[in-house]
């Protein structure tokens, strides 16, 4: 099974007020059949470590490798679900998610069996003739996941989906990312602004530090197969041992936090 892997990646964005280091030395690998989390505070480098995954950004230093062939550009073994959902409004729901499918040549009528199945996937089956415009904020998300699944990639990029949604909306998501993610057994990484996400979705979880980012802090989870296996999402996210580890990292962002402005002061 292929792992996507970062290997020593550093970024530095460099402007006319001169040059940003966004991430330092960062390793990580994104194998088959987990789901690699990124945590950390805003500005650590998250978007920018999925973005040199996504081969969308080339990094300053390091190495990019899907099954060890290196990373040049965006490809179909990748795909990305955007926090804006990026969806064409002109185009409905299952002319968004056979999208892809056109652009890699598939018939008309095999695109659209493709996208409709994709569509009952993830509960929209019944609105593949909707405009996006027609839709909640949920359900976009919904056909973001569904139009980048559809073109069957090995990898799915997630950058914040669910950060706009409801509460109650996100958590609905949170369970189908899961339910998609057990039936496919793909890769996934994702980052999030939300600790308690993070821990239920996670099989791995990486910290970054507050700028430059750097992996400070690694951890294994078992929230998501917890949920997976019949567990309750309620009985899940009060468990005790889920309590303090949402805790645990919670001090540790703050932690490092105040020592990167420590260091700056």
């Amino acid at each position: 099974m292929p792992v996507l892997s970062v290997e020593r990646v550093s970024v530095t964005y460099r402007s006319k007020r001169g040059a940003v280091a966004a991430l330092a030395d960062v390793s990580v690998d994104v194998p088959s059949g987990e789901i690699v989390v990124a945590l950390g505070a805003s500005g650590c480098g998250k978007s920018t470590l999925l973005n040199v995954m996504a081969g969308f950004l080339k990094p300053t230093t390091g190495a990019v490798t899907v099954g060890g062939l290196p990373v040049t550009g965006p490809g179909t073994d990748r795909a990305v679900v955007f926090q804006d959902d990026a969806l064409m409004p002109w185009l409905s729901a299952q002319d968004n998610v056979a999208f892809g499918l056109q652009m890699r040549g598939m018939g008309q009528a095999e695109r659209r069996d493709a996208a409709r199945e994709m569509l009952a996937q993830v509960g929209l089956e019944a609105f593949a003739g909707h405009a996006i415009h027609e839709m909640s904020g949920g359900m976009r998300q919904r056909v973001g996941l569904a139009r980048a699944l559809a073109v069957k990639p090995d990898f799915l990029l997630m950058d914040e989906p669910l950060g706009a949604l409801d509460e109650l909306t996100r958590e609905r998501m949170q369970m189908l990312v899961l339910n998609l993610w057990q039936r496919s057994g793909k890769g996934i990484f994702l980052i999030t602004h939300s600790i308690e996400e993070a821990l239920f979705l996670a099989t791995r979880l990486v910290l970054l530090s507050p700028r430059p980012g750097r992996i400070v802090q690694r951890y294994e989870t078992g929230f998501a197969r917890r949920f997976l296996a019949g567990e309750p999402v309620r009985a899940i996210k009060a468990d005790p041992a889920f309590v303090a580890m949402r805790e645990e990292l919670s001090n540790a962002i703050l932690a490092h936090e105040e020592e990167a402005l420590a260091h700056v002061g």
